[in-house]
């Protein structure tokens, strides 16, 4: 049957390449994809800790937001010049795209008594014209301020900042971001310029957004390419040959192109993760072109077929191999649609999609190729002698091979729990991000860039004014500001305070909570009918006064360390206020969680994707005793990657949490490769267990050989990404793949020998 339907791709050779290339092209109607720039794409609609923040965004105003962070040069922001930039950017902000409020220093809503008079005004204003005494006042005001210490100026008064909250519209979410980061940069540029003696920093929820798609075009634009040029020189090099490169570059192509048009017409939108998904197809698709090739040549050198007998025999010989691989490898990245990440679940289907479409053009749109391009083929016995000799080695050693390999595989096993679910999630950007550059600058000089929100309830509608509820507010607020973790926290009891001392005639004395529930609600009115346009407290309280919101910003914490910060909270809520216990909301938490949820679904997905795969394997090979053998090669490898990592890092991530299911694919790969070819020899040619082992490594060896150089020279360039979610995977994917074809190579074969020794 393969024997007549290569005879038929022979026949209709000219019409299979255009038709191939026709729909191809078809396919680009799906460009260009968009890119999305909501970091909320990482979580699942149902994921608990992002309906818990999207509740606390919709109860109080959205906390999207850009921050300048002002570093004069000198280390001395209260001075005409730097107060003078400090005030010009703070209305210059307020004509940032979707903006919504802007605070600073400047703009910081000061209030004091006169008389029986409550004023509240800028903290500063017309900074060139302010004295030394009033620039002076200024500072002890901003540094006594406990909503500005720590979060918009520095304990030491070296560094401050300008906070703009915008609220994105959210119609084209592919084009607002970069919108704003384009306008804020060029705002940048201009302070710059104005200001040469002071230097900005960007970095905010915005700048963070922003820099997922531009990680995503920078590894489009740079890793694909290398990735091409490598794989371009490999085949060259170990293949030989013009027209198998040429057409390998085709098919490669073609299945990328098609995979990434065919997501992009079915609405899928590029992340981080997903964009990697061109130069995972890249690296993939080789594999099948290379089984064919080396094949084809091995036929036509050392059996003396002509080129078309020799593609019918290498169809032959292949179909069934490069049909299984195929599907065993789809149903590896299919899996990762159990996961908790929709970024990683569109890569799994891309890829898969991509694998699929290679395989159908390397079964088709190759060999009609290869049958209408010249085949100048060079010896390739060398190489060939080169696996022949590692057979022989490998059957001379397999005992002391098969002990000394489940030896190593034992010790690397047992380093997998070294291993600790953990991240940070600043650090998935690399310095070559500017907002790295400015969330660490912040971090060390500023504020922290993690956060968690709280929403307190009272209970009752205007209620925040109960002075039991807000004492009850301040003992939690001053229980948090003890924590080491913690930059500032941001209270409405705060401001009830300085309110209370500013109506007693700015008495120190009273710089306490009002005592009165008429008196806390009477000052807080008069203070929000005097807050200009944009500075209301719709961020700090609800619609109907019964909720206030707590803000802590922490220092830039590991995703273990910001759990336990917040599993402390929820026992301090039990011993101290059950009245008003509630659960921390804020993207640190989301990200700190995902992690675990991911790798939770993730092993399920894998475990799922191993018994399809195991299943298909008994069929293919007709035998249980196979299908339950080459388990052995299939798990192993991922389980030392693991191991290894445990020994040199001990960290698993966001980008290691799919490396299980990803992996499981790909490493199966080799397995199906040897294995057939193993069983031809012991089926069709009658060959004893070495013999058939030494008949594998010659007929197969090569290829093998060949895949895994070009599949880790793949994933070791995407270990080049900027974005540490797709470097770590990269790199230990690159590392998987190299233990499988240690196993393959020195650990299948004895134990094939020892277990399949009835002959």
């Amino acid at each position: 049957m393969i024997e007549r339907y290569s005879q038929l791709v022979i026949r209709w050779r000219y019409f299979i390449v255009l038709a191939t290339l026709a729909l191809v092209m078809l396919t680009t109607l799906g460009f260009p994809l968009r890119f999305d720039t909501d970091y909320r794409v990482f979580f699942s609609e149902e994921n608990p800790q992002l309906l818990a923040f999207e509740d606390l965004q919709n109860t109080y105003s959205k906390n999207d937001n850009v921050l300048f962070i002002i570093a004069p040069k000198d280390g001395q922001v209260f001075t005409n010049e730097t107060l003078a930039a400090v005030e010009w950017l703070t209305n210059e902000a307020w004509q940032i795209p979707y903006s919504s409020r802007v605070d600073s220093i400047s703009n910081f809503q000061h209030t004091r008594a006169e008389q029986d008079d409550l004023i509240v005004e800028d903290l500063i204003e017309n900074a060139l014209q302010l004295s030394e005494a009033e620039i002076l006042y200024a500072k002890q005001v901003a540094l006594a301020e406990p909503q500005l210490i720590n979060k918009i100026i520095s304990p030491t008064a070296h560094v401050t900042g300008v906070n703009i909250i915008v609220q994105l519209p959210g119609i084209h979410p592919d084009k607002e971001v970069p919108e704003i980061a384009k306008f804020v940069r060029e705002l940048a540029d201009k302070v710059r310029a104005n200001y040469p003696e002071i230097d900005i920093y960007l970095t905010g929820m915005v700048m963070m957004n922003n820099s997922f798609p531009e990680a995503s075009k920078s590894d489009m634009q740079n890793l694909i390419p290398l990735m091409y040029l490598v794989i371009l020189g490999m085949l060259w090099l170990l293949i030989r040959g013009f027209s198998g490169t040429f057409t390998t570059f085709l098919v490669i192509t073609c299945s990328t192109v098609a995979a990434m048009g065919l997501a992009g017409l079915s609405g899928i939108a590029l992340t981080g993760p997903s964009a990697t998904a061109p130069t995972m197809i890249l690296t993939l698709a080789v594999a099948d072109s290379v089984h064919f090739l080396v094949t084809m040549r091995h036929e036509m050198n050392i059996n003396r077929l002509d080129k078309n007998s020799a593609i019918i025999e290498s169809l032959r010989v292949n179909f069934q191999p490069i049909f299984l691989t195929s599907l065993t490898t789809a149903i590896g990245f299919l899996s990762m649609n159990f996961g908790d990440v929709p970024p990683f679940r569109d890569l799994g289907n891309i890829v898969a999609v991509g694998v699929i479409i290679a395989f159908i053009i390397s079964i088709s749109f190759l060999p009609a190729l290869m049958s209408i391009l010249p085949s100048k083929v060079r010896p390739i016995s060398n190489k060939v002698h080169m696996m022949e000799r590692l057979g022989n080695f490998v059957i001379a050693k397999r005992n002391r091979l098969l002990w000394g390999m489940v030896s190593i595989i034992i010790l690397l096993v047992s380093f997998v729990p070294r291993n600790e679910l953990n991240d940070i999630f600043v650090k998935y950007f690399d310095h070559s991000f500017s907002f790295r550059i400015a969330a660490d600058f912040s971090n060390d000089n500023l504020t922290g860039t993690d956060a968690i929100s709280y929403s307190l309830n009272s209970g009752t509608a205007e209620g925040i004014s109960n002075p039991a509820f807000l004492r009850q507010v301040e003992k939690f607020v001053d229980w948090y500001r003890q924590q080491p973790e913690v930059d500032h926290v941001n209270t409405m009891t705060d401001t009830f305070k300085r309110l209370n001392k500013n109506m007693h005639n700015d008495d120190p004395a009273y710089y306490r909570l009002p005592e009165r529930q008429d008196l806390a609600a009477q000052y807080l009115l008069l203070y929000e009918m005097s807050l200009p346009y944009g500075l209301d407290l719709n961020n700090q309280i609800n619609v109907d006064k019964s909720a206030i919101r707590v803000d802590v910003t922490l220092k830039t914490m590991s995703s273990n360390e910001i759990i336990a910060l917040e599993e402390r909270v929820q026992t301090w809520f039990k011993n101290n206020t059950p009245e008003i216990i509630t659960h921390g909301a804020s993207t640190s938490l989301m990200f700190a969680r995902i992690g675990v949820r991911n790798i939770q679904s993730m092993l399920f997905g894998a475990a799922i994707a191993l018994v399809l795969i195991s299943l298909i394997l008994v069929v293919a090979l007709r035998s249980i005793k196979f299908g339950l053998i080459s388990l052995v090669p299939n798990l192993v490898p991922t389980a030392m990657a693991f191991g290894i990592w445990g020994l040199l890092v001990g960290q698993v991530g966001l980008g290691l949490s799919v490396v299980a299911g990803l992996t499981i694919g790909i490493v199966v790969d080799d397995t199906i490769h040897y294995l057939s070819k193993y069983l031809r020899a012991r089926r069709e040619k009658n060959m004893d267990s070495p013999e058939a082992v030494l008949y594998a490594f010659r007929s197969v060896g090569l290829a093998l050989w060949i895949t895994t150089l070009a599949l880790v020279a793949g994933f070791a360039i995407l270990s080049m990404s900027h974005f540490a979610v797709n470097s770590d995977m990269g790199s230990m994917t690159a590392v998987t793949i190299v233990l499988a074809l240690m196993a393959d190579f020195l650990f299948l074969p004895p134990l094939l020998m020892k277990l399949d020794n009835n002959d």
